[in-house]
């Protein structure tokens, strides 16, 4: 009995744990959290689907996902080792598994902190940054522009002094930066929190520089060094509390 019941919870528990963690995320607006919202529906989808699923589960007898096994669970001879080695697996696999669960089910939703962002930023080219990117950039419809468009521009403009003095409004949180400046930081996310990219735009101000980690809103002004590398000249530099839905896609 305690196998059978075992068994079940390392299939259908473990499914509908999880189906219930992302209903769940989403019905608190919380999903964003892990994934890019244009693909919230299809997670909620499959998360009801596997719940319609588990309440189906129920007519099937207790223990009968091993009786198709059963008839070679007493062969000694190499499909038996096999089975036992598989058997110790799927303990092993379902250990993790269950723990991973329970974390979802005890630890609050969070974003992804500050020290991942720099640990994940190596200083190349965005690869979300698309040329439609700069184009768009160029011809001086810049006011959508997040941190992770203007990061693209800032690696990959080929002509710098055509973005100086363009204004910008911007909002992330503060990472290290070099000679003497900071950096805008945000996350960038395609899919889900698994990809998430560093975008990253070096920040000049008059004024000290936030903690590492904190939200800021900046208004300032994209400049071009003498040396081609852009900047932003900020303004005015505004703490602020982590928004809602702290990643751009």
């Amino acid at each position: 009995m305690l196998g059978a019941v075992a068994t079940r919870w390392l299939g259908v528990g473990l499914a509908t744990s999880l189906a219930v963690i992302t209903l769940a995320l989403a019905l608190t607006g919380r999903l964003s959290l892990y994934l890019n919202p244009d693909s919230a529906w299809f997670a909620v989808g499959m998360a009801a689907v596997v719940l319609v699923g588990a309440v189906a589960s129920f007519a099937l007898p207790l223990g009968s996902e091993e009786d198709h096994g059963h008839d070679h669970a007493h062969d000694e001879g190499g499909p038996g080792r096999r089975m036992r080695a598989g058997a110790v697996a799927t303990v092993a696999g379902g250990v993790v598994a269950s723990g991973v669960v329970v974390a979802l089910l005890v630890t609050p939703a969070a974003s992804l902190s500050a020290d991942l962002a720099v640990s994940r930023d190596i200083g190349a080219a965005p690869l979300f940054a698309g040329a439609d990117v700069i184009t768009l950039a160029a011809s001086g419809d810049t006011s959508e522009f997040g941190v992770g468009e203007w990061a693209g521009v800032f690696a990959s403009a080929t002509d710098p002094d055509a973005f100086d003095g363009d204004p910008v409004t911007l909002t992330g949180f503060v990472t290290p930066g070099d000679d003497g400046v900071f950096d805008l930081t945000r996350l960038v996310i395609t899919h889900c929190v698994i990809d998430a990219q560093t975008a990253s735009l070096p920040v000049s101000a008059d004024a000290r520089a936030p903690e590492t980690g904190q939200w800021v809103t900046i208004t300032g002004t994209v400049r071009a060094d003498a040396d081609g590398a852009l900047r932003v000249d900020a303004d005015e530099i505004t703490p602020i509390d982590e928004p809602q839905d702290p990643y751009e896609y």
